[in-house]
């Protein structure tokens, strides 16, 4: 099977990048990355072997990654600033939220003529389809929350301020500091040689390096605070698949997830960290076909 890519206008001044694989007519599959990561970061396999399932698989760039739009907004932005008035409960003057990112998902749909799909969304791309099942029922047939959370919070101080640390601006410094953030969120024991993700993070940067983007989607994740309220009156069928070495976002977060979320279910999968690594895809792509596949014959 071939990819389609293309580049389509869902909002004013949005344009998302896209990609998608499998027969047009099949049921879709919609995969939301996470913060500050390129739809390629979804491994090729992964994508394969879910057409090979019998879906049409959709990936695409959030807003401000990739080769989906940059927004134009020079508003001075500090993250510590930002955690600052969060604590002080002052509000946050951001470019925009995670809700603002829903609608660009949802429009994504309505420019390619979808009224439904079965929504994957990974770590922020999660909170983005935890937003969309309970904000635009009629669009999810069904929702995998996968390495995600209810809420933002609970990573390992090592992360975070490794995260905060900006590096330097040229290329082998920004790749330096990309591949120790993986080093730090991956599986521990099952995560993917160095090699392979000094390749990948490489090709990241050379598609489309974005620092401002990166900060703008911390910035609307913490903006939107958390969805524990709004999860009950999800009713799509609902899956929540986290790894129990998360470093990122920790299991207690996935278990409040599936609590709140009326008749979700909850898969832990051992040796799992923030990151989607070969050793564990047949696993994972093997609970979201029979996933969406019991919420298709449902219907």
């Amino acid at each position: 099977m071939e990819w389609t890519r293309d580049r389509i206008v869902v909002s004013d001044g949005i344009e998302l990048a896209y990609e998608d694989i499998g027969e047009p007519d099949a049921p879709v599959i919609l995969l939301i990355m996470g913060y500050a990561s390129q739809l390629i970061v979804w491994p090729e396999s992964f994508c394969h072997l879910l057409a090979d399932g019998g879906y049409r698989v959709i990936r695409f760039d959030n807003r401000d990654v990739g080769l989906s739009t940059k927004v134009d907004d020079d508003r001075p932005l500090s993250i510590i600033g930002l955690r600052l008035r969060q604590q002080f409960k002052l509000p946050l003057n951001v470019a925009y939220t995670l809700d603002d990112m829903t609608a660009d998902t949802v429009a994504l749909l309505d420019a390619l003529n979808i009224s439904s799909a079965h929504i994957v969304g990974a770590s922020m791309g999660g909170m983005i389809a935890q937003l969309m099942a309970a904000n635009y029922p009629e669009r999810v047939s069904s929702l995998v929350s996968l390495m995600s959370s209810s809420s933002f919070g609970g990573m390992k101080p090592k992360v975070l301020w490794h995260i905060l640390n900006k590096a330097a601006p040229d290329r082998e410094a920004q790749i330096a500091h990309s591949l120790k953030t993986w080093r730090l969120i991956s599986s521990p024991e099952l995560g993917d040689p160095e090699q392979q993700l000094r390749a990948r993070i490489e090709a990241a940067y050379d598609r489309g390096h974005h620092p401002a983007g990166k900060a703008r989607h911390m910035a609307a994740i913490m903006a939107s605070g958390n969805r524990q309220k709004l999860l009950h009156k999800i009713k799509s069928p609902t899956l929540v698949i986290h790894g129990d070495k998360d470093p990122m976002l920790p299991l207690k977060g996935a278990k409040d997830t599936a609590r709140r979320i009326p008749n979700a279910r909850l898969e832990i999968i051992e040796g799992m960290g923030h990151d989607l690594p070969e050793a564990l895809l047949d696993e994972l792509v093997s609970l979201i076909l029979v996933h969406v596949r019991g919420a298709d014959a449902a219907v």
